[in-house]
């Protein structure tokens, strides 16, 4: 199946990178390259552009399309949590621009074989690094009740999260869960009639709760923000397209945090912690799609895009 993704954003995204035609920039979640694409076309012989993937496939159309920029561009197969580690490897230390385009891709929900969505029946999967061992096969048939209510509740928000737990664990007593529509109809049978008849298909939030679990969505998250706004040139910018509310969150806090990340009490009426701001936020508000990219593309309803901008020398914060 050939790999394609609509990029979201892509235009508000390029032109919030503010992209110099000699900088260095990474593409984080390279994904269909859509995003890598526009920012090749923008570098000249001496800029550079990094992508990262964990998806074979994703890496290997994402060479495919970049093919006339290949002087400029180097591909790497990972997860961006280990982004500088990664660039360390080949002796970049500072970039001028970040971009993340979070959660699944158009191709990972359309090929019914990744185990991503509940229309389809196939085998439960949803790996978006086929190498790792943990799928969602490993989560529904091993976790124990407990724990599967977590997932569910902490990453799906899903308000009947105890009874689909419960019914999991049931089911599973009988013969082990092996595909997408067998989870499916447990969700189903698990939500009343009532809630089952308004707010879209009932397993969709089960369903992102162990993707996000499977793949650590969450935690790469909010474990590499901070590094990647470290490793920010003077100016850079870091942009950011969330899906769902869970990373949106992650992101705003953590663009707030670095703005202002004074601890001393409300009532000090100077700042004594001497902790300095990074940067600014760009974006106060998320900028999301035009009326006009939603109706062609209805995947971007959710999407957020938020901007934090680098900046040395910022001092304490003086006055409360």
């Amino acid at each position: 199946m050939e790999f394609s993704h609509k990029s979201v954003l892509l235009s508000e995204t390029i032109e919030q990178l503010k992209i110099r035609a000699d900088g260095i920039y990474v593409d984080g979640t390279l994904g269909g390259a859509g995003h890598s694409l526009e920012i090749c076309k923008r570098l000249n012989d001496h800029g550079r552009l990094i992508g990262i993937d964990q998806d074979g496939e994703a890496i290997e159309a994402a060479e495919h399309r970049l093919a006339s920029y290949k002087d400029r561009v180097t591909i790497l197969r990972g997860n961006y949590r280990n982004m500088f580690d990664m660039l360390g490897e080949i002796g970049i230390d500072r970039v001028d621009g970040i971009l993340l385009d979070l959660g699944v891709s158009s191709h990972q929900l359309d090929d019914a074989d990744r185990g991503f969505t509940y229309r389809t029946d196939a085998p439960l999967d949803m790996r978006m690094d086929q190498r790792q061992a943990l799928s969602a096969y490993e989560v529904v048939n091993s976790y124990g009740k407990e724990e599967l209510f977590r997932v569910i509740r902490d990453y799906g928000e899903e308000k009947f999260a105890g009874n689909i737990a419960r019914n999991i664990c049931l089911e599973r007593e009988k013969k082990p869960i092996e595909t997408t529509g067998e989870l499916a109809e447990i969700v189903k049978a698990s939500i009343p009639a009532r809630v089952r008849a308004t707010g879209g298909h009932p397993a969709k939030r089960t369903f992102q709760a162990i993707r996000i679990e499977v793949n650590g969505e969450l935690d790469a998250l909010k474990d590499s923000l901070d590094t990647m706004i470290g490793h920010l040139t003077d100016g850079g910018r870091i942009c950011i397209i969330t899906f769902h509310s869970l990373e949106d969150r992650i992101v705003k806090d953590t663009f707030r945090r670095n703005e202002d990340p004074c601890i001393c009490p409300p009532q000090f009426p100077v700042c004594v912690c001497g902790r300095i701001p990074t940067g600014n936020v760009i974006t106060r508000k998320p900028i999301i799609p035009s009326p006009e990219e939603m109706e062609a593309n209805p995947r971007s309803k959710s999407a957020k895009l938020r901007v934090f901008e680098r900046e040395y020398g910022l001092h304490p914060r003086r006055q409360r």
